[in-house]
Formats: C-alpha cells, structure tokens, sequence
C-alpha cells in the first residue's frame, strides 16, 4: 500500500489528508514497499515530496515524484473511507469481536455500579473489583453507606487512586441519596452529575449500564481510538463525545462504548502499538 499525507498548515493545526492507493509493481517477483510524503504550502498546493523506495531515500519536487511513480507502478487510486464507511466497519468488526461485552465493573444494582464508577477514577477496573467486595458487604445500599464514617470507607478503598477525596465523596453522595432521592439513584443526567463526586463520564455510563438510556461514555481508550481512526480531533473528550455520537447509530451506543473499550486494551494499546497488526488501524487509521 502506499501512504500519501497531504499537509496543509494553519496557524493552530496541520491536518491529514489520506489517500491510499492500491499497487501492483511491474514485476511481481520484485514487489517494492512505497511510502510517500508530501508537503502543502498554505493554499494546499504540493510543493516537495520525499520517498522510500526500498531501503533508498529520495527527495525531490512533487511533480517528479508522481511522474516516476507512474513510470514504474501501475496506480489505482482510492478516495480514502468516509466517516460512515469506517463506522460500518467498525461495528462489524466489533460485533465479530465482542457479540457481548460485559460490564468490566462488578456490581449488582444502579448504587453499587454508581460507587463503582466513582471508584474507578485513575484507577483500574480490576483494583476497583478488588476493593468492592468489602465495601459492598458492610455497606450494600445509600442507607448502610451514609452509616459508615469516611476513615471506615477510606480504610476499605485506600488501593484506589485518589482515595480520600473518594472516600469524602462517597459518604456525601450516599446521604443526598437517602435524604434527597428516596434512598434511589436518579435517572436523569442533571441530577446525577449534581452528586459528589459524579461527573458526565460517572454519569453517562451509569445511565448506559444501569438503565439502558443511550449514552457514549468517553474513557481514554475510546479517547485515543477516535483520534487514531479520524474520528475525531482529539482536542476534548467532549468534542470526542459529540462526533461519536453524530457518527453512530444511537442505538448502538451503549455497546459500542464497551466493545471500544475491550479493542483498545486488547488490540489497540497506547504504547508499543503496531498499526499494521492491528484490526482495525490497519485498515482506517489517520
């Protein structure tokens, strides 16, 4: 395959224009990897180009370069995928994946998967599950929670990050709980996210997974995985949240939110991240 990036410089951001084109070199025998980089000056117009032929480097105006390309490849050009092409693939290659992801946190109810969310702030699921047990044995609704001291909670969580701001949180949420909402975790996302230590992310999976109400949760992973794809800038989580929303199904939200989640841990990782073994990547990233 060969990469041709078309950078047209503003004062804020260079953006990626992608095209990818299909080869086939003259002799079969001897097929020869070609990546091509092209540099725009601020109207866009392609000034100069560089490219590996091989294990060669060359550097020349852009014109020569297509022009030596065209003399020794056979060239089919694609448009790169559209925002709607890469979501169909992204939701049939999910499904093939994860036809069912589960809720990675452990919980029984709205209450305890909200504490569990709260908990889960800079820190692992897996740390939160550990944790949890115990917390949910002494103290399985608002009522037994708003019981317990915040030294008593905080001995029982400290693992997690940020511990005694949790802590602090936890016990003010479960008395607004009992004194505000009947003892019930409310449905909406204003009353929600007026809750200690609640914010939209808390809130948005909480109404996801707890109640069924579409919702697009952005964690990191889903963060960094709009960006790679081209899905979205990557500015803000809440730019990420309403491009992703724009570009999915509605319906799908609250499985997709999952199912990117388990791809990036699993196939899409931050660090030491091979694009072209990647499932995905390979196949629509920017």
């Amino acid at each position: 395959t060969i990469q041709i990036s078309l950078l047209k410089e503003t004062a804020q951001v260079s953006r990626a224009l992608m095209l990818r084109m299909k080869i086939r070199h003259k002799s079969p025998n001897s097929a020869i990897p070609v990546s091509v980089c092209c540099a725009a000056s601020s109207r866009g117009n392609m000034t100069a180009a560089s490219f590996a032929y091989g294990f060669r480097l060359f550097s020349a105006p852009a014109g020569f370069i297509f022009l030596a390309l065209k003399n020794d490849l056979n060239l089919t050009m694609e448009p790169a995928m559209s925002e709607a092409e890469k979501a169909r693939l992204i939701m049939k290659t999910l499904d093939e994946l994860y036809p069912q992801p589960p809720i990675p946190l452990h919980h029984s109810d709205p209450f305890t998967l909200l504490v569990s969310v709260v908990l889960s702030a800079q820190t692992t699921d897996a740390m939160v599950n550990r944790v949890t047990p115990e917390l949910f044995e002494r103290a399985p609704t608002p009522e037994k929670l708003s019981q317990m001291t915040e030294e008593e909670i905080l001995q029982i969580i400290k693992p997690c990050g940020l511990a005694p701001r949790k802590a602090r949180a936890l016990r003010e949420l479960a008395n607004i709980l009992v004194e505000k909402h009947a003892s019930r975790v409310p449905q909406s996302f204003e009353e929600l996210e007026a809750l200690p230590g609640v914010g939209h992310k808390t809130a948005s999976v909480v109404m996801a997974q707890a109640f069924g109400i579409p919702a697009f949760p952005v964690d990191t992973h889903i963060h960094r995985l709009a960006a790679r794809w081209g899905l979205s800038s990557g500015k803000s989580v809440v730019q990420t949240e309403r491009d992703l929303k724009r570009i999915f199904p509605k319906e799908h939200w609250n499985k997709l939110h999952l199912q990117i989640i388990y791809f990036g841990r699993e196939y899409c990782p931050a660090r030491n991240h091979d694009p072209q073994q990647c499932p995905l990547c390979s196949k629509i990233a920017v």
